[in-house]
C-alpha cells in the first residue's frame, strides 16, 4: 500500500517503513508528525483519490534535522573584473514513514468555528466596540468610492462630490 502526499510545497509517494528527506519541519527529533494532505492511497485497484485531499492521514516520526550538501553560487562577468562567490545549504527533516490511513484530524474546524461564536457573543453584549470598529475601518489609504460607500452603510449624509479629506473629516466627525 502507498499513499502520496503533500508538504512544503511538493509530493511524495511514500509507503510504511519508507525514510524520506523533506522540507525543514518545527519538529524535535522522535517527534510524531501527522501529514493530513494526502492526495492518493492505496494499491492497485483499490485506489483512493482525492479531491484534492483524502479524508485519512499519514503519521512518521522525525528521525533527523539537518542541512543539506553545500550548493556553490558563482556570479561572473567576463572583462569586468566581477566575481562573486556564494553557497546556500538547506535544511531539511528526515521523517520514518509508521502508518497509512489513520483518521484525519479535524481540530482545525473546531478552531474557526470557536472564534465566530465568540465575536458574535461580543458584539451583541457591546454594541460600543462595532462603533469603534467603524473608526479603524476609515483610513487615508481608502478610495473615494469605498468612503462613500462606509458612509452610506452607516447612514452618514456627505457630499459625493467633495474631495476625499473632505469626505474622511465629515465620516470622523459624525462617528464622534
Amino acid at each position: 500500500m502507498y499513499a502520496v502526499i503533500e508538504t512544503g510545497g511538493k509530493q511524495y509517494r511514500v509507503q510504511e517503513g519508507d525514510v524520506i528527506t523533506i522540507e525543514k519541519l518545527n519538529a524535535e527529533v522522535g517527534e510524531t508528525v501527522t501529514f493530513d494532505k494526502v492526495l492518493v492511497l492505496g494499491e492497485g485497484k483499490d485506489v483512493k483519490v482525492g479531491t484534492p485531499y483524502v479524508d485519512v492521514a499519514v503519521t512518521g516520526s522525525v528521525v533527523e534535522n539537518g542541512k543539506g550538501q553545500k550548493v556553490i553560487i558563482f556570479k561572473y562577468k567576463a572583462k569586468k573584473d566581477y566575481r562573486k562567490k556564494q553557497g546556500h545549504r538547506q535544511p531539511y527533516t528526515m521523517v520514518k514513514i509508521e502508518s497509512l490511513g489513520g483518521a484525519a484530524p479535524k481540530k482545525a474546524a473546531a478552531k474557526k468555528e470557536a472564534p465566530k461564536a465568540k465575536a458574535e457573543a461580543a458584539a451583541e453584549t457591546t454594541p460600543v466596540k462595532e462603533e469603534t470598529k467603524a473608526v479603524k475601518k476609515v483610513s487615508a489609504s481608502m478610495k473615494k468610492d469605498e468612503l462613500i460607500a462606509f458612509a452610506k452603510e452607516n447612514n452618514i449624509a456627505i457630499d459625493e462630490k467633495a474631495t476625499k479629506a473632505v469626505i474622511i473629516e465629515a465620516i470622523e466627525a459624525a462617528l464622534k
